[in-house]
């Protein structure tokens, strides 16, 4: 099977390379405003739920979801139904989704936002400065120790939290002091098959100085109380929410089930 991963990563450097034409570094910087945004780590440590509920219109192991799912038909019903925070996915060629995407998020919620996304260069996190994000996701297995450092601290020096999201023991090594978050993400970004109890695996492993989220493959109520029992304080459901015809419903539903 080719590993969908590093067709992604190839893919997104190539993308990169065009924005950066298209828009130079400089000129992005003109688009970053001073305006504060809530605290991902902060909205996470305070939540009772911790559901990250995530905007998605399709995935690599299930092709379209939600095809012509609307931003603004989604967005401020999670806001609105409990979401401790909202992650959107802004790659278009393999998740249907795009930049515009979180600009119309940003104006519809102060909700705190993840910029999902597979984050291969330092550009990547002006863009989502400039888009008022919360926060960034750095995916261990795309990147070396070295580089999940320097784009950990670059995040940070922007004011951005940093969500670093690891699949098994041996990407440990990459979770450095600029972290805010570790996630275990269930689904192997290879194969794209899932297993909560890695989630289970792993909390153990992982120090406590950091917020613990499990990602990916939750589907049932029952498997949030277990998990936060083990330990977590976030919870990134989107394909549960998503493949319904209203999210935001489907996330109050979810979240009544919890108590």
């Amino acid at each position: 099977m080719t590993n969908i991963l590093d067709k992604i990563i190839a893919n997104k450097k190539i993308e990169v390379e065009k924005q950066k034409s298209q828009l130079p570094l400089t000129e992005l910087e003109k688009k970053i405003k001073d305006t504060p945004v809530k605290s991902f780590k902060e909205a996470l440590m305070n939540s009772d739920t911790g559901i990250i509920a995530e905007f998605k219109r399709r995935s690599p192991s299930r092709d379209w979801i939600f095809k012509d799912a609307k931003v603004e038909d989604v967005i401020p019903l999670y806001s609105q139904n409990g979401a401790s925070a909202i992650s959107v996915l802004t790659d278009m060629d393999f998740f249907g989704g795009n930049l515009d995407d979180l600009v119309c998020a940003r104006e519809l919620t102060q909700t705190p936002l993840l910029r999902k996304d597979f984050v291969v260069d330092e550009y990547q996190l002006y863009q989502a400065k400039a888009t008022e994000a919360s926060a960034i996701l750095l995916i261990a297995s795309a990147l070396t120790i070295e580089e999940a450092k320097q784009l950990a601290a670059k995040a940070k020096e922007l004011g951005l939290d940093v969500l670093l999201e690891i699949h098994n023991e041996q990407e440990l090594g990459h979770i450095n002091d600029k972290v805010d978050v570790v996630g275990v993400n269930n689904r192997n970004l290879g194969t794209f098959v899932t297993d909560v109890q890695i989630s289970f695996d792993l909390v153990d492993k992982i120090p406590d100085e950091f917020v613990k989220i499990s990602e990916s493959g939750i589907s049932q109520p029952q498997t949030v109380i277990d998990l936060r029992a083990a330990g977590y304080r976030g919870f990134l459901m989107g394909e549960n929410f998503m493949k319904t015809s209203n999210p935001g419903k489907a996330l109050e539903e979810f979240i009544k089930q919890l108590s």
